[in-house]
């Protein structure tokens, strides 16, 4: 007697059911993860890495990364040799000064946001957090975990913090420290605010505050050009990247470095014989060693190729989307192309990321130009039902964004 497949994945999955077929189980989500793939073009996950090896070597036992990653040595199955290497690489690249610094790897760039402005309002109580209404939807959430007072600052269409509205909003309260939190690549259009300008306003208020910058996607990009850097002159107090995003590693996770002279005592746990410094405890080793190999295969020069190839990508697909008569934009430093939203049965073949009337698409390494034409062979069929606004860049702006200090010569 043979047994009918159950082809239905959430009856297949059910717990309750006398027999599993588990392989069948696990072949679907895979079969539905590879058909969808050629059309996943919306979301920041780059994939041109290859992690079998690191898998293979190492998913069959538990990696527990538990305590502090730069002075708990842990027991044996932990990758800490590892995440301190990740941290230092990640800091270097960044110019962060060495002896100011501290870090860890994350779940991801919510926790690494967390972890920051924790630390940053635990030194801190009575600061006030300001944050543009572009910044990711995790920064609400955190300030109401920690209990910190947030006060929500304007972006220009492109997506940009408007620094007038934040300067004024500081002045208005004068005895109260400041928190600013700074994208370096916003969700929709990957905008970057101006960190220097931000780093200016926080200088001529008397309280004193910290700037902290998410930089989930952007971040390591822009590092790797020089342009984003947390130098000594920087003003920037911590920053959170991802580590699924630009390095496509297959679990969700980041990387999170705050100036160490920001953190505060933390306590000794008896039963672990650690030092509870970061927000999770226990820690996924396999995740810093997946990081780990990523650096370690390319180094700086493979993934600055990376970045470049991204951006050409996205300028191709610029150039072609308007030319079929949707009138895309990006930043010059972006992977990320807005356009007005396509219609319905666009959208359901394609995933994409929307809002209101703004679309993007987002060129990660991986994606590839057939891919692309595809997309605009399908939407060219079509006609935009609202134009977009362009984003405000000025001439002078076209190849130095804002927020980033000058690229280095390369003469």
């Amino acid at each position: 007697m043979t047994t009918t497949p159950v082809t239905d994945l959430t009856a297949a999955a059910d717990l309750s059911r006398v027999e599993i077929d588990v392989p069948a189980v696990l072949q679907q989500l895979v079969d539905r993860a590879d058909a969808a793939a050629a059309t996943s073009i919306g979301f920041p996950g780059a994939v041109d890495l290859d992690y079998t090896e690191v898998v293979a070597r190492m998913g069959n036992r538990l990696w527990n990364n538990i305590g502090d990653p730069a002075t708990d040595p842990g027991g044996a199955a932990h990758t800490k040799t590892l995440e301190r290497a990740v941290v230092a690489w990640v800091a270097e690249t960044l110019a962060m000064p060495a002896d100011d610094r501290w870090g860890y790897v994350t779940s991801g760039g919510t926790e690494g946001n967390l972890a920051a402005l924790h630390a940053a309002h635990r030194r801190r109580p009575r600061a006030v957090v300001y944050h543009s209404t572009a910044a990711h939807y995790s920064i609400g959430k955190i300030l109401d975990i920690i209990g910190a007072r947030a006060v929500v600052i304007k972006a220009d269409s492109d997506g940009e913090m408007d620094y007038t509205h934040l300067a004024a909003q500081i002045r208005r309260r004068p005895t109260r420290p400041a928190i600013v939190v700074a994208t370096a690549g916003t969700t929709m259009t990957e905008a970057v605010d101006d960190t220097i300008r931000i780093s200016d306003i926080l200088a001529a208020h008397t309280p004193g505050g910290h700037l902290h910058v998410d930089a989930a996607l952007s971040g390591i990009p822009l590092a790797l050009d020089g342009r984003l850097r947390l130098d000594g002159s920087s003003g920037i107090g911590s920053i959170a990247v991802s580590g699924h995003k630009f390095f496509g590693v297959p679990t969700p996770c980041g990387v999170v470095l705050i100036r160490d002279h920001v953190r505060t005592p933390s306590r000794h746990i008896t039963y672990t014989d650690t030092v509870d410094t970061t927000i999770s405890g226990s820690r996924c080793g396999l995740s810093a060693a997946l990081l780990w190999h990523a650096i370690a295969t390319y180094g700086r020069e493979g993934h600055r190729w990376r970045v470049s190839e991204s951006r050409r990508l996205a300028a191709y697909a610029v150039d072609r989307l308007t030319a079929a008569g949707w009138p895309a934009w990006r930043h010059p430093h972006a992977f990320t192309v807005v356009l007005p939203t396509p219609p319905e049965p666009v959208r359901r073949k394609w995933l994409i990321a929307t809002d209101g009337e703004i679309s993007h698409v987002i060129c990660m390494p991986g994606v590839t130009r057939r891919q692309i034409d595809a997309f605009v062979a399908d939407i060219a069929t079509t006609s935009p039902t609202a134009a977009i606004p362009r984003p405000r860049v000025p001439a002078a702006r076209e190849n130095t964004p804002a927020s980033l200090v000058p690229a280095p010569s390369t003469d």
